[in-house]
């Protein structure tokens, strides 16, 4: 998982996944820039990454905003020089309000799109010209398990992360020229706040859970789908992260794996 002397750029790096990857490149040997739209969030993950010894950039970055996008490359490109690596990880699980909700609605159809997807869309296609300059480049996009199996809980966010699956396979074909390696994380069950927010809208339709706070519910939830038994970690995504990212992965493009304890196995 080595990535010495590598810059990267980290989108959604403040909490949560985004943080497991931040430090996972920075102990690999990588700088960061820790771009989030929560600045506390992203200048404390950037001071652990200088802890640890790597340069480190905390970006303020929408990625629904295609001016703070560009903004937010253009300071990386100054403070660094180059983009070696992208993890396209910021993303939403649904609208405000969705908790209560007992279906999704129009909000969070438009919200999740312009975030999980055309976040994704904007982001990539600010940093790889600067890539397919140098023809090189690791490309990482955090989708879900729930892209490659819809549920009636949540289908705005399912039918989302299934179509960073796809954009994933259509980047790599469109990059693999340029020696740029595209691909995609499936986490499973971790304890985020946006699991949280799950966890909080499940105990509320489900008698059996009924009682239990959010965290209790989530680690039914774990028992109940894990063969393994156990709730993965923003560090476990943060070690593919690196490894996709790093040279040993030089042949491993379009790909989308999971990292679910085997609660679903292809």
């Amino acid at each position: 998982m080595d990535v010495s002397g590598k810059k990267a750029l980290v989108t959604g790096g403040g909490r949560g996944i985004g943080r497991g990857i931040v430090l996972a490149f920075a102990r690999n040997g990588a700088d960061v820039a820790v771009a989030d739209i929560n600045t506390a969030d992203a200048a404390s993950v950037a001071a652990e990454v200088g802890e640890l010894g790597r340069r480190a950039l905390s970006l303020d970055i929408d990625v629904t905003d295609q001016a703070s996008v560009d903004e937010a490359v253009r300071k990386v490109m100054s403070e660094f020089g180059d983009i070696d690596i992208l993890a396209n990880n910021a993303g939403i699980i649904a609208a405000p309000g969705w908790e209560e909700r007992d279906s999704s609605n129009e909000s969070d159809w438009d919200m999740i799109y312009e975030v999980n997807v055309k976040g994704i869309v904007r982001v990539t296609e600010a940093v790889s010209p600067h890539m397919i300059e140098r023809r090189y480049g690791k490309i990482v996009n955090i989708a879900s398990g729930a892209g490659r199996q819809g549920s009636a809980d949540n289908p705005p966010y399912n039918a989302s992360k299934a179509a960073v699956i796809s954009y994933t396979q259509s980047s790599a074909f469109e990059l693999a020229p340029y020696n740029i390696n595209v691909n995609a994380i499936c986490p499973g069950l971790l304890w985020t706040p946006m699991w949280g927010r799950i966890a909080s809208r499940t105990v509320l339709r489900r008698d059996d859970l009924a009682g239990l706070s959010p965290r209790e519910a989530f680690e039914k939830i774990v028992r109940e789908r894990i063969p393994l038994g156990r709730e993965q970690t923003p560090d476990d995504i943060g070690h593919l992260a690196a490894f996709l990212a790093s040279n040993v992965s030089q042949n491993i493009t379009g790909q989308s794996i999971n990292v679910n304890g085997g609660s679903r196995m292809n």
